[in-house]
């Protein structure tokens, strides 16, 4: 333990790996591979600067020496330009050249799209493991019948495996938007201090080409195939709304599948992972509680609100930059990355096939045989109306013994008895053997397994033929 905050997410939820693309070290090699690209266009584009000093600068990428950095920035209160001299201590050769024409926001807004690019390819490899653990879950399931419900109340019938469809199909939707946005990310490039490129203007002598050419060359060194057309100091902080935005999108569906999940296991149908020595709860040792899930929406919860914050930083960015950015986007477009990240690996462990979600099918047809007779009076009524019967006589004679089964129910707590008093009712004409036939729970499903089958052919399996899967464990420290 230490005496000091951390941060739950780097003790408890996200994975070291998206920590690391959050971390000090990433951020300032980065920079400085920023400052190698720099240099090695200028050079290449005419400027006096030497191959000899850009193997120097390309040399000591991870030669960081963090005391320097800061000893430096006390001084200055200048965060790049204390990293400019704490590269250039171990540069000597180079030190004159380094950031040469360019402002702050070259190395600062360039690798913030760098860490955001990074971050989404990490959430994007997760997402489609999860995409493709819930379609093996909704085909494993696809026929079981189950209650369906509009309002948290009893309806009709659907299968295990199709409401598991749904919770698929938000994060295909997801998918499809953090795609849109990673091929559309764009660097700031090199655009001066106002955007104008004044500076470059000064050193290429006018030549726009080059200057133009500098950009591009820059942007195939990050791998990125352009940058922002316009810009002030800095890219638009809209970017950072538009992929947190995304980020809130993979939390809303998460928040609905662990809900629903959260409610299923409160019915005893369905249950996430519950291990052999966990403990539910300090006082009640019988307890089993949906941990996993309950801290799926709690997070979900924290990211989608988070949100908020890319969004007026967007909109208070007066002219061409002020600093009230800074502070702000750091915590927050990190943490919404550091959120969705511990959300992905509890869902990778919650749809895990093998040790993943338990399904009670007895539970679950308990459930739906106790609520098929109220659904079953439409077929028993059409039945007996092509005997002969008057449907209006029909449908009230329903209406009234549906009461008196629900009032059994409820009241009394006793066993929905509307099939017997149907039965008993030679107004409908029907035989046990005709209730029988009627009464079997795969006569309400519709096209649930065809439906299932044809969203992952057609939606799922382009997916994963195009993506792959990987090999992702989920990592849950408590």
């Amino acid at each position: 333990m230490t005496n000091s905050y951390e941060s739950p997410f780097c003790t408890r939820y996200a994975s070291k790996e998206m920590q690391y693309i959050f971390s000090a070290d990433k951020k300032f090699t980065t920079w400085r591979k920023l400052w190698v690209a720099l240099a090695r266009a200028e050079m290449k584009l005419g400027l006096n600067v030497t191959q000899e000093q850009v193997d120097e600068l390309e040399a000591n990428i991870d030669n960081i020496d963090y005391e320097v950095a800061a000893e430096r920035e006390k001084q200055v209160r200048h965060d790049v330009m204390s990293h400019v001299y704490a590269y250039g201590k171990v540069c000597p050769k180079a030190a004159g050249i380094i950031h040469l024409g360019a402002t702050s926001c070259y190395v600062g807004d360039n690798t913030d799209v760098i860490i955001m690019r990074d971050a989404l390819r990490v959430i994007k490899r997760k997402l489609v493991k999860v995409i493709d653990q819930l379609a093996k879950f909704a085909d494993k399931y696809k026929s079981m019948p189950c209650l369906a419900y509009t309002h948290l109340q009893p309806a009709q019938l659907t299968t295990v495996g199709k409401r598991a469809t749904l919770w698929c199909n938000e994060l295909l939707m997801d998918l499809e938007d953090l795609d849109f946005r990673l091929a559309n990310l764009k660097l700031l490039g090199s655009k001066g201090t106002t955007g104008t490129q004044a500076s470059f203007m000064e050193l290429f002598h006018g030549d726009t080409d080059k200057i133009k050419q500098l950009e591009q060359m820059i942007a195939e060194e990050m791998g990125f195939d352009a940058v922002v057309p316009v810009s002030g100091q800095t890219y638009s902080r809209k970017m950072d709304y538009q992929v947190c935005s995304v980020l809130a999108g993979i939390a809303q569906s998460a928040m609905k599948f662990s809900n629903d999940i959260r409610i299923l296991q409160s019915f005893k149908e369905i249950e996430e992972p519950f291990e052999k020595s966990q403990i539910g709860s300090s006082a009640m040792a019988y307890k089993r509680n949906p941990m996993r899930d309950e801290r799926i929406t709690s997070l979900a919860r924290y990211v989608i609100c988070d949100v908020l914050n890319p969004a007026f930083t967007a909109g208070t960015q007066w002219f061409e930059r002020t600093l009230d950015d800074s502070a702000n986007k750091r915590i927050s477009v990190a943490e919404a990355f550091l959120g969705v990240d511990a959300i992905l690996n509890i869902m990778l462990n919650v749809t895990d096939p093998e040790n993943g979600l338990v399904v009670y099918d007895k539970i679950i047809t308990r459930r739906v045989m106790a609520e098929l007779p109220f659904m079953a009076t439409e077929n028993i009524m059409m039945d007996a109306v092509e005997k002969g019967g008057n449907r209006q006589e029909l449908h009230e004679r329903i209406r009234e013994y549906s009461m008196i089964a629900g009032a059994r129910v409820k009241r009394d707590g006793l066993d929905n008895n509307l099939c017997e008093l149907i039965l008993n009712d030679p107004m409908f004409m029907i035989t046990k053997e005709e209730m029988d036939k009627i009464m079997k729970p795969e006569n309400f499903i519709g096209r649930c397994p065809q439906q299932v089958d044809e969203f992952i052919e057609n939606c799922v399996k382009p997916v994963i033929e195009a993506n792959g899967v990987s090999d992702d464990v989920a990592e849950i420290n408590v």
